[in-house]
């Protein structure tokens, strides 16, 4: 089979594009590997996103959109798993993925891992084949320490592949300023090896829409305020620190309205969703039951009118490597409050598209909300500058353009051919 130089191969094993955004393993790293691949389809390349087994229902290879195919690899029992017991599992996977790639003949001029386990795959990709990799974190595992201490069941040497796939790696993505000191800081990453590449909002997902039509497609009040939460249902994402700013702000004229949109399945029960049973009981200690509306996961394509919906959007995570609901929501017209963290305090410009507050703080949050729920004309003026912010600097296709050219300056070493590893001891793995 000739070479093609722009067939590449993403590494995504716990982040399927396939998988429905909103559970408790499934969000923005989803949404990058399946919008980064379409695009860069549409801009000439040939895409194959390796992601592990869930299901034996489906095919071993999906072709999803033209130029992007899904390959399952088997690794470890064909069900969902927690991703932090799948790391067990990556040497099994790593070996079926070079099989499958011989067994087809497939030859890679890059792959491009996503997440440590990801990253732990690849190296030994680049180690067996020659096929030079870069990396995408998007989270650390220190950083993740820092904020969770023993909450964080992660194996420990999740922190050991990290360390190593950043000397191996040809080129690290990092997803704000903030990704990129810290790879710096906490694992000695080159700076001349990082380059800082967002993530992105799909304009044909995301954009302004009438806030009364928005409001009558998704059953919302029209007369009241809305606030909106919208995400992975985790505890780091902070919604009860949204909940607990609810019942600090004062009077703004109209009835308030908090919508937290996320969480496992689309009706919520708190013998079966622990953090939606946490949350509620956070709503009965405030005594806002009657001010919060929980939705239930909902399918992306409504999401628009969730986000149009709303008078703000409302974000505030411990922490947070990027963070592309913001992103969505200003797309949508929406100013945002976010937490002054990570990548919020990238793509949200302070002051001009929404406001920062300090993470951990619901009075700070209750302020802002209020003063913003007051000041119409200032929620116009940010709803104008945040439409144009995220169409200027943050669509995905400007984000394949600029993955592109480190695609290229990330030289090829691949073999010729990988046949003759045929008899190797990972052929008869």
């Amino acid at each position: 089979m000739k070479f093609q130089q722009k067939r590449i191969a993403f590494i995504s094993e716990h982040a399927s594009p396939l998988a429905n955004i909103g559970g408790v393993d499934t969000g923005g790293q989803n949404v990058y590997v399946a919008q980064l691949a379409k695009h860069l389809a549409h801009i000439g390349y040939l895409v194959d996103v390796f992601t592990r087994r869930e299901s034996t229902e489906i095919e071993e290879v999906v072709n999803w959109s033209p130029g992007v195919r899904i390959i399952h690899v088997n690794a470890g029992p064909a069900e969902v798993i927690i991703k932090e017991e799948i790391l067990q599992y990556m040497d099994e996977f790593k070996n079926n993925m070079i099989n499958f790639m011989i067994n087809r003949q497939l030859h890679y001029s890059l792959v491009h891992a996503n997440f440590f386990m990801s990253a732990w795959v690849a190296m030994g990709i680049k180690k067996e084949l020659d096929i030079p990799f870069v990396v995408t974190f998007h989270a650390l595992g220190h950083v993740r320490r820092i904020h969770q201490a023993e909450k964080d069941k992660f194996p420990e040497e999740r922190l050991t592949i990290e360390e190593e796939a950043v000397q191996q790696a040809n080129h690290i993505i990092a997803e704000c300023p903030q990704d990129m000191d810290d790879l710096i800081n906490y694992y000695n990453a080159p700076k001349n090896k990082i380059t800082i590449i967002p993530c992105g909002f799909s304009a044909t997902e995301f954009y302004p829409i009438d806030k009364e039509c928005a409001r009558k497609i998704a059953g919302l009040p029209q007369s009241e305020h809305l606030i909106l939460q919208l995400g992975r249902m985790v505890p780091r994402k902070g919604v009860d620190n949204v909940i607990q700013a609810l019942a600090k702000v004062k009077p703004t004229g109209k009835p308030i309205k908090l919508v937290i949109v996320g969480g496992e399945c689309e009706e919520l029960e708190e013998e079966t969703c622990p953090e939606y049973a946490r949350l509620i009981d956070i709503v009965r200690q405030h005594h806002v039951e009657n001010q919060v509306i929980f939705t239930g996961r909902k399918n992306r394509d409504q999401l628009k009118y969730y986000y149009a919906a709303a008078d703000v959007f409302i974000t505030t995570p411990w922490y947070e490597p990027f963070g592309i609901t913001p992103l969505e929501a200003m797309a949508c017209g929406t100013p945002v409050i976010g937490s002054n963290v990570g990548g919020i305090k990238y793509s949200v410009a302070d002051g001009e598209t929404g406001v920062l507050v300090p993470a951990h703080d619901p009075d700070a949050l209750g302020e802002k909300i209020t003063w913003l729920l007051n000041n119409e004309e200032v929620r116009n003026e940010f709803s104008h500058n945040a439409i144009e912010r995220v169409n200027t600097h943050f669509t995905w296709a400007e984000v394949a353009h600029h993955v592109n050219q480190l695609y290229r300056c990330t030289q090829p070493v691949a073999k010729e051919s990988i046949a003759l590893l045929s008899n190797s001891k990972i052929q008869a793995a």
